[in-house]
């Protein structure tokens, strides 16, 4: 699953789980070196060394011991001179939680309240603020909010830095602590201050607690003839969801071209990425995952023909836009399937595979990198944009006191004149949106130069199944 975020009042900025096959092969790859473990731990605990060093002959290398010494040393330590007694399973917990912190941002040990809202963020409803998150420099930095949230109606923005969540700083706490300070009953609230780059001096945000139901896809029309569909996150059923809005919007005109806008997307489900892009292919590759275990090498290619029979296609991405988001930018700009605009996105090109340890606890660990059919590599640099478009406050000049010819007594009338509905549909959208106005006109400049005789869906033709190729938690 890719960017299998954790989503309580703001979610976990997680990624891809990968297959069936990938997690039994990883069980069979850990469970020697857990045994070793265990037996070596325990007998240093005990004091007994020689548990250690009676190590299994099959395993190819041998657990340091000085450093397994030194972690029961502080094990014991901890359990004797702490302040306060802290039960020996607890530290233990303690343990796990900081081997998998300690490894990079996205590697996480899922108690369960954590564990359920991860099981259940890809249905599309989960309960919290609607924020996405990941740490930075011990602050929590937003992501993207959730389209329709409380975070989005209180305008919290791309970028962000969360400092403080009632009143009370979070440096210092692991993500998975600073995330569960902001979960909640539904209605309660909670004061959250914000560090915006450009403001000189934080400020606070009272957010009022909700359940979150993310509808991942919605569409309309810009104007007759160009379309705009929204991807806000990538769910499991996101791939069928595109596909029926596609069919929607061909039942009702000729697609002139489409605007497929993933800006402050972050994520969800490989599979999903993979349908979707797959939409607007013909064949070939979309993504690619290499890591050390030899069956987290996977190759997912588009299994549907384009479903727009080869519309001109604008991708709208910016710094939210991460992970599956950058999938499809990065697989559809590879092919030359559509043009990306905007700016450039997160960078976050690692897969993580959800490993449960119990019916209530799991392991999220890093265990691959995904890259482009081109052979790209996403991490930490994200997809660029063919044209660079920042997002801006655009004023018009108003010119309506200009005379014109129709405001001359006794001019002619136009006999072929239409109402000017294209004028009328994107009134306006300048100024509201000036990368979705940048991204119209291009659409238009393209069909002006290229006219196309565009191709309505055939009356009960139905496009063929989109397979999914990923793998679901």
């Amino acid at each position: 699953m890719n960017i299998l975020r954790s989503r309580f009042s703001a979610s976990a900025n997680a990624e891809d789980s990968t297959s069936n096959t990938s997690l039994r092969g990883y069980k069979r790859a850990t469970v020697g070196v857990r045994q070793i473990f265990l037996a070596g731990v325990t007998g240093l605990l005990l004091g007994n060394t020689a548990a250690v060093m009676a190590q299994d002959d099959s395993n190819d290398g041998e657990l340091p011991l000085d450093e397994l010494r030194t972690f029961a040393d502080v094990f014991n330590q901890i359990r004797v001179g702490y302040v306060e007694e802290i039960d020996d399973s607890t530290l233990l917990e303690y343990a796990i939680k900081g081997m998998l912190s300690s490894l990079d941002p996205h590697s996480a040990y899922l108690e369960r309240d954590a564990y359920e809202n991860l099981q259940t963020s890809t249905s599309g409803e989960f309960s919290g603020l609607g924020l996405e998150v990941g740490m930075e420099n011990g602050f929590l930095k937003v992501i993207s909010p959730i389209d329709g949230s409380p975070a989005t109606d209180a305008g919290i923005q791309s970028g962000d830095v969360i400092l403080k969540l009632d009143g009370v700083t979070i440096r210092g706490l692991s993500l998975n602590k600073a995330v569960e300070k902001m979960r909640g009953p539904k209605g309660s609230e909670i004061v959250v201050s914000i560090g915006r780059p450009g403001e000189q001096e934080p400020f606070d945000v009272t957010l009022v607690r909700d359940t979150i139901r993310v509808a991942s896809v919605r569409e309309r029309w810009l104007e007759p003839g160009f379309g705009y569909l929204r991807i806000s996150q990538f769910q499991q059923k996101t791939g069928d969801d595109v596909k029926a809005s596609i069919e929607k919007l061909l039942a009702e005109q000729p697609l002139k071209g489409l605007v497929l806008d993933l800006r402050n997307n972050p994520g969800g489900v490989l599979g999903a990425s993979v349908d979707v892009a797959g939409l607007f292919m013909e064949s070939g590759d979309v993504v690619y995952t290499e890591g050390r275990l030899n069956n987290a090498a996977q190759n997912y290619g588009a299994a549907a023909g384009d479903i727009t029979d080869g519309a001109p296609l604008v991708v709208l991405i910016n710094r939210g836009s991460a992970s599956a988001s950058e999938i499809v930018a990065g697989a559809l700009q590879d092919h030359a399937r559509g043009v990306v605009m905007g700016t450039q996105s997160f960078g976050k090109g690692s897969v993580q595979t959800v490993l449960p340890i119990s019916e209530s606890r799991a392991v999220k660990l890093t265990t691959a990198r995904y890259f482009t059919p081109n052979g790209r590599s996403i991490q930490a640099e994200g997809i660029k944009p063919d044209i660079i478009v920042e997002r801006a406050k655009v004023e018009t000049f108003d010119e309506s006191g200009r005379v014109s010819e129709k405001d001359l007594a006794g001019h002619l009338d136009n006999t072929t004149a239409q109402e000017a509905v294209e004028a009328e549909a994107s009134e306006g959208l300048i100024s509201r949106d000036n990368q979705l106005y940048e991204a119209l006109i291009l659409l238009k400049g393209i069909n002006i130069i290229n006219p196309r005789a565009p191709r309505a869906l055939p009356e009960g033709q139905q496009t063929a199944a989109v397979e999914d190729s990923g793998s679901e938690s």
